[in-house]
Order: C-alpha cells, then structure tokens, then sequence
C-alpha cells in the first residue's frame, strides 16, 4: 500500500527521537513456564450456546435499605457503608440491617453481560495463582509480559491493525493519543517552535468524550496544535473547516458510539472526507468493541470501513467486562505513541491477571458466543417496538429537561426495581438532563416490558417517541 502523508510523518518523527535517543522500546518478561501453553490458553477456555444463571448476575444488583433511602431522599453519601460477609450492613451511624433492596440494572456499560462469565473470572484466577498480581512497573521498565503481548496481537487482529498497544484504561488511551500527535509538530521541523502551517490541525466532533477533549486541551499546552471543534455529526460542518485549513497536518477524531447520546458517528462521509482531504482518523470504539460488526469488531467493522481508520482507541472496561484500553494502529504509530504518549508511559502496567481475563473475554468469548451480539440487538429491537422510541443502539438517552424533573424520573424507577441514573450538568448542559438507559445481553424481552411500564408512570413515551431529537442532547 502507497505510503500517505502521515506515514512520512511518523517515520519522520521517529527517526528525530532516535538521533535524540527518546526512542522508547518493550521487552515482554515472560512470567510462563509454558509459552506453548500460554499460546495455546484458548483451548481450555469453556464457552456457552445460550445464557446461563450466571449471566442474570451482571444486570442484577443489590443495595442496602440506607443507601435506598439516601438515594430517594438525595441525601449525600461518602460510600462508607460497609457490607460484611454475613449480610449486615453497618452505617457511619452505627445502625445496622439485613436488608436489601434488590434492582435490575440499566444503567452500566457490561453491554455483553461477560462481567459474571465464570471462564473469564477462572482465567483471572489461574494467572493470579500462578504469577500474583503485579505488575512490578510501568510497561517500558518490566511491567510488560508475554501475557499483555498476546492480548495486543489479538486486539490487533480483531480491528485489522498491525498492532496494538495496552494502556491502563480506555482514558490514558486517547489522552497517550492526543498528546503523541501534539508532539509530531515539534519533533518535525529545523527550528524549536514550528511554523502555524506546520502545527497539527485537530477536528474534534463536539460531543466527544471527556478524555479525548482533555487529551486535546494537554497537547494544546504545547503550542504545536490548533483546534478546530466541528458540531456533532455535522459533516457539512466538518468539510467547511477542512477546506479552509492551510494546515497540511490534519487529524479528526470521534467516538464511534457516542456515550451519552447513543448515536453512531457518520462512518461513511467521514471516509469520503478522509479520502479528500488526507486526514488522520482517530475513531474512539469504547462502546462499539465487541458489540457491533459480525465478528465483534467495532462500529467501523459494521460500516465496512476497517482500513480506513488510522488509530483506533478501545476498551477492556465495557462489553469485555474487563478493566484496560488500548490503542490499534500501525507498527509505527505504536512506537511513536509508546514513546511520547505520557499517559502510557507514566502508568503502571496492567496487572497480568487482568491481561489474563481480557484475553479469555474479548479473544474467547466475545468472539465464540455470537449469541450475545444477537441478543443486544435483539433488545434494541425489543426496546423501539415497546416504547415507540427511535433507537439505533444499546444506549438509550431520553432527555426530560430540568435537573429536578431528571431526579424524579429516576426516583420513580428506583421505587419500582430498576437502577437507571439521571444525567445531570456538568455531565451535559442545563435543562437536557436525561435518564440515560443501557441495554445489555443479560436482559430479557420480559425486564424491557416491565422497565417500559415503569417509565410510562413517569415519562410521556408517545411524546419521546414522535421527535426523535429528543433522544439526543450534548455532552
């Protein structure tokens, strides 16, 4: 494949941290006494057809009567109630009960409901037993083993990648992404402050995530990047500050599926855009990995657009059930962000029995048991015929408006068994407050016909479900 514009960049770049010896490397330590065993792990993974008993485990939870209490009073609490192993619960009051409350959850992020799947917690289990926790440091001094390197070359393979980088969370992901690119403008030209059409012009959809914006804000620090924000999904919007930039180093980034309003990023025109313009795309896949696409490869599987993304951005912490991001891309990109990527180098790595576990949930089962991708949907499905709602995907936003009107809502599902938060300012703007709705595999036509009798008393469902703008509201 012709090399592009940034191929020439990075190369670029990395051959100046090379003269400057900043060139940064990973040497794995390996920590099994078999490797062809620790290759061959898949092998003795056990996988399911349908769901179990254990599945009901990851969208059921139970809270004690005092924090019920505070949560329909909005009484603060500081989390220091302790539940001991026999059942009782003790408060800062010195009051104690056996009694709990007990909810279906709605409200996280375990899309696939493999945070209670037995396989992965035995493959956590088996690490720990035999290696400990860890890690002994960050993944460039000897944090990194033949554990993480296994799950990067799978992460790569599953976003058709040449490689992968871990990170300790999906955050320190796109923060390691935003501040490299800061980095290529310095790195590249003869003088110490580069020239304004040599900084990095960085298009950010406007409701991107928190750590992509603080991502862009850090490197913004540097002075080697300007910063254009286009409005969300507005690709008319995004071509008319492409145009106009004299910049030739271009980046857009988006997420995928947007967290808080449930809608997918306009993969198609943004590949058309790509192709005109010569841009970097970072797609952010946090909520789309291993929920969307056949085989679980993300919102730009499901577009068919792949190759056309340049960096993807993941996460262990969603439908993997897991804990950890990551960074797919080119072998090059992965040495330049490993090197300058502060909040990857900074970190402390991965413990191996968390590597362990992500390797069982996002190699094995995400990608063994189908029948989890097609109960999602299936869901979501369920979920618009039942409501009348417009819906494209797991995450439901249904805005209500006020802060109080949110709190209400949400108090009344509480009352009738269903743990759904309100979204509330600074998380998004004033008078879009919203009862933010998660589905997950777990759940059953059944929990969406009762939750959807549970909003009717305290929602106007044919209102919602005639405009579909009221699904969607800003970050």
């Amino acid at each position: 494949m012709e090399k592009s514009l940034w191929d020439n960049w990075v190369e670029e770049a990395l051959s100046k941290l090379q003269s400057l010896k900043l060139l940064r490397s990973l040497r794995p330590i390996c920590v099994s006494t078999n490797e062809q065993q620790l290759q061959l792990l898949g092998e003795e993974y056990e996988v399911f057809n349908e769901m179990q008993k254990w599945d009901r485990s990851s969208v059921e939870v139970s809270i004690s009567q005092t924090t019920f209490h505070r949560w329909l009073h909005e009484i603060p609490s500081s989390g220091d109630e302790i539940v001991y192993r026999d059942g009782v619960v003790n408060d800062e009051a010195g009051m104690s009960s056996r009694q709990f409350k007990k909810l279906l959850l709605f409200s996280g992020n375990d899309y696939l409901g493999l945070s209670s799947h037995p396989t992965i917690g035995k493959a956590a289990a088996k690490a720990a037993l035999e290696h400990g926790m860890g890690p002994r440091g960050s993944a460039l001094i000897c944090g990194y083993t033949n554990y993480h390197r296994l799950l990067e070359s799978c992460l790569a393979d599953l976003k058709k990648k040449e490689d992968c980088l871990l990170c300790p969370t999906g955050f320190a992901a796109n923060m390691a992404v935003m501040v490299a690119l800061g980095n290529i403008a310095s790195l590249l030209p003869a003088g110490e402050k580069p020239l304004k059409d040599e900084k990095v012009a960085i298009f950010s959809d406007a409701f991107n995530h928190a750590s992509i914006i603080d991502g862009i804000r850090l490197a913004e620090r540097t002075k080697n990047v300007e910063v254009f924000v286009y409005r969300h999904c507005d690709m008319s919007h995004l071509n008319s500050l492409l145009s106009s930039c004299t910049m030739k180093k271009k980046v857009v980034v988006t997420d995928s599926l947007f967290s808080m309003d449930g809608d997918f990023a306009p993969m198609i025109e943004l590949v058309k855009l790509r192709k005109k313009y010569g841009f970097l795309l970072v797609l952010d896949d946090a909520h789309g990995t291993f929920v969307c696409g056949k085989n679980g490869g993300g919102v730009a599987e499901a577009f068919n657009c792949e190759r056309d993304v340049d960096i993807c951005v993941g996460t262990l912490s969603k439908a993997a059930g897991c804990n950890g991001g990551f960074i797919a891309c080119s072998e090059r990109w992965k040495q330049f962000i490993q090197s300058r990527g502060r909040s990857f180098i900074f970190s402390t790595a991965t413990t191996i029995p968390i590597a362990a576990a992500a390797h069982a949930a996002a190699v094995i089962v995400a990608k063994k048991e189908t029948w989890r991708r097609t109960a999602i949907w299936n869901r979501v499905r369920d979920f618009q015929a039942l409501t009348g709602i417009p819906i494209s995907s797991p995450i439901i936003s249904v805005v209500v408006g006020s802060e109080e009107k949110a709190l209400q809502a949400s108090r009344h599902l509480l009352k009738s068994g269903f743990h759904v938060t309100a979204i509330r300012p600074p998380t998004v703007p004033s008078n879009s407050c919203r009862l933010r709705i998660t589905l997950s595999a777990a759940h059953t036509t059944d929990d969406l016909k009762k939750l959807t009798t549970a909003l009717s008393g305290c929602i106007n469902l044919g209102v919602i479900g005639s405009d579909s703008s009221n699904v969607y509201a800003k970050l």
